[in-house]
């Protein structure tokens, strides 16, 4: 019959090792708890047989192939927002900080509330865990929630013996940017929301109500003026043609996302969101200030430099900044500092390079990095107002210029008319 060496807790929360000599893993796992004791690892003792199965048949899976379990899982559970991730992360955390192990805080999280996180991972997490495994291990096979960014920091924090501020920072990091996107999207709903009623209003008023009305000037035989002939032609074009307005929407929708999927189309059209008037600077700012609190947040945790940067360059939403990034991984591998490269990539703005050389200086790039995130962040709030502040008064001016336009054409052919009767 097989052994398997076990580490295990009392409830006390003493270490208790040995050996079991039972049938397989499940029963080791089965006899530690009818103890009432903790697993922490459960191994094939030296000289032992082949690797068990997992319970619950999980082990049973050919090599490179996910179990079924997780495979349905992964096809129900989708990508958590920022938000929820922060939320599942701050109750474990808390759950570790009250003195809880942490098979105890898995099994508490599977019946606590976290939307948009199913209970399933939790479950998954704690049998991992109950194993053997670690948690940055058991994270690591859930890459549907659970990021590179995510796993790294758990990794470290427990190389570190830090677990609990780490899993509270990553909490804070993710509910940082939650509110920096969801400010982002509150500057674009009121323009967004403006422009689609004017749209419909304006589409309305030439296919239905404009017909109607300059069916009376069409009936009177005169020459009309310029303005209400280019209104009438408009009016006729929308009135036969307004089909083709989806159809050409979704047929540039299409050519867009398919130029998007390409790497010179991605880098095209992220150089001109960073160069857009206005809205480029909104861009720059959220880039660079993601690009600092993310980094300094990694580099704080005490992952390696090489590493943080490489998870760094898959966290930006920027082909051109994740070009910067790379090319910067690769000079630091050559043993220079991360300063240096960022200045010969041209992108990073000069305040990032002085502050992150002043931290390279003193010994703490990741204080820098949060300085620098912690900059960006408040002028994008202020780039965001402003931002709103121009859309405003220029969706107006192109709505007064649209209806000018209108009542100048009506206004015209009417004051033809009567001065056409008076003769």
């Amino acid at each position: 019959m097989p052994q398997f060496a076990y580490r295990a807790r009392r409830r006390s929360g003493e270490l208790e090792t040995g050996v079991l000599e039972v049938a397989d893993r499940s029963a080791a796992l089965l006899q530690l708890q009818g103890r009432g004791l903790f697993p922490v690892a459960v191994e094939v003792a030296r000289g032992g047989p082949a690797k068990a199965a997992r319970p619950g048949g999980r082990g049973t899976a050919p090599a490179g192939i996910l179990p079924e379990a997780v495979q349905e899982l992964f096809k129900r559970q989708r990508r958590p927002r920022l938000g929820e991730l922060a939320t599942f992360t701050e109750q474990l955390a808390n759950l570790l900080r009250a003195g809880m192990p942490l098979t105890l805080a898995l099994n508490s999280m599977t019946h606590l509330d976290s939307k948009g996180i199913s209970s399933a991972v939790s479950k998954d997490l704690k049998q991992d865990v109950t194993e053997g495994k670690s948690l940055s291990e058991a994270m690591a096979r859930q890459p549907v929630v659970f990021s590179d960014l995510y796993v790294n920091m758990v990794r470290a924090g427990e190389q570190s013996g830090a677990l609990v501020e780490v899993l509270t920072r990553l909490a804070a990091h993710f509910r940082r940017f939650a509110e920096v996107q969801q400010k982002f999207l509150s500057a674009l709903i009121y323009p967004a929301v403006v422009c689609c009623v004017g749209v419909v209003i304006i589409f309305f008023f030439m296919t239905v109500m404009l017909p109607k009305f300059l069916s009376v000037f069409q009936d009177v035989k005169m020459e009309l003026p310029p303005a209400t002939k280019a209104l009438v032609a408009l009016s006729d074009f929308f009135s036969g043609y307004w089909w083709m307005f989806p159809l050409v929407a979704l047929a540039l929708y299409i050519v867009y996302h398919r130029y998007r999927a390409t790497e010179a189309g991605r880098r095209t059209v992220d150089r001109c969101k960073m160069r857009a008037p206005v809205l480029g600077r909104v861009v720059r700012l959220n880039i660079f200030g993601q690009f600092a609190r993310t980094l300094g947040t990694l580099l704080a945790n005490g992952v390696p430099v090489l590493t943080a940067l490489k998870i760094t360059e898959h966290v930006v939403p920027n082909q051109v900044v994740r070009e910067a990034i790379a090319k910067t991984r690769e000079e630091v591998t050559d043993g220079k500092t991360i300063a240096q490269p960022l200045a010969r990539s041209r992108i990073f703005p000069q305040l990032m390079i002085d502050l992150v050389k002043i931290g390279e200086d003193t010994g703490d790039v990741p204080t820098a990095l949060n300085n620098v995130a912690d900059t960006y962040e408040n002028e994008l709030a202020t780039a965001l107002r402003v931002m709103t502040n121009l859309i405003e008064p220029a969706m107006i001016i192109v709505m007064a210029v649209g209806v000018g336009f209108l009542l100048f054409s009506v206004l015209s052919a009417m004051f033809a008319i009567t001065a056409n009767i008076a003769r």
